[in-house]
């Protein structure tokens, strides 16, 4: 990863090579989540999480398949959120929530009960908001191996969980399967995911009650 430095000027021609090259980082490089926010800020272009221990996490691009998969997933969960009237508040890739742990993430998708929403402080809402979604959705891509490949993801959804969210549905399009991973218990103990076959509809449970999320449009974006 690198870290690009602030947008200036083109230099001119006769002073194009002695241009400094972007400042590296080294791999034990740890951050605050407060670090953390001054390099997303300084870095807008950047696509970046923070692992608990402070490790920064570089994210790439999605493919366009998977960009018009998750552009649909948040139309339908929209309309599905109003249908039902749910008073929540959703949440595109781009926002990064302040975990328990330290560590901030930012799922595909993600949804908040509108009064935890309301209960942050504006400047809390401006920033990483320090919590973790009622919901959150993951969109695993088949050709990635890497962060959006189906161990890394199930290891997020893991942290998801230990972290409090009440509900977390990983896609895999490819096979039309879902793995739904319910809340931790009390005790703490972890609880395995469901998988679901030939998934169609998702539906939210006591965690939402009457979120029906219908599942076609994501398996076969136009």
């Amino acid at each position: 990863m690198t870290i690009a430095p602030p947008v200036a000027a083109p230099a001119a021609p006769e002073a194009a090579g002695t241009a400094l090259a972007p400042l590296l980082l080294p791999h034990d490089l740890r951050l605050t989540p407060e670090q953390f926010a001054l390099v997303c800020v300084a870095n807008p272009e950047a696509v970046l999480e923070l692992a608990a221990d402070g490790q920064l996490i570089t994210m790439t691009p999605t493919g366009g398949e998977t960009g018009a998969r998750n552009y649909n997933l948040g139309l339908a969960l929209g309309l599905a959120a109003r249908q039902c009237s749910l008073p929540v508040q959703l949440f595109d890739s781009s926002t990064g929530f302040r975990l328990a742990d330290g560590s901030v993430l930012s799922p595909d998708l993600a949804l908040v009960k509108l009064d935890r929403w309301q209960a942050l402080t504006p400047e809390q809402r401006r920033t990483f908001p320090p919590l973790c979604p009622d919901l959150v959705i993951e969109l695993a891509s088949a050709s990635d191996s890497g962060r959006r490949g189906s161990e890394a993801l199930r290891r997020k959804m893991a942290l998801y969980q230990a972290n409090g969210a009440q509900l977390g549905w990983l896609l895999f399009p490819e096979q039309r399967a879902v793995e739904i991973w319910p809340a931790r218990p009390e005790a703490g103990v972890a609880t395995a995911p469901q998988r679901l076959e030939n998934a169609m509809r998702l539906e939210g449970g006591a965690v939402l009650p009457g979120l029906v999320l219908e599942l076609e449009e994501i398996w076969e974006p136009a």
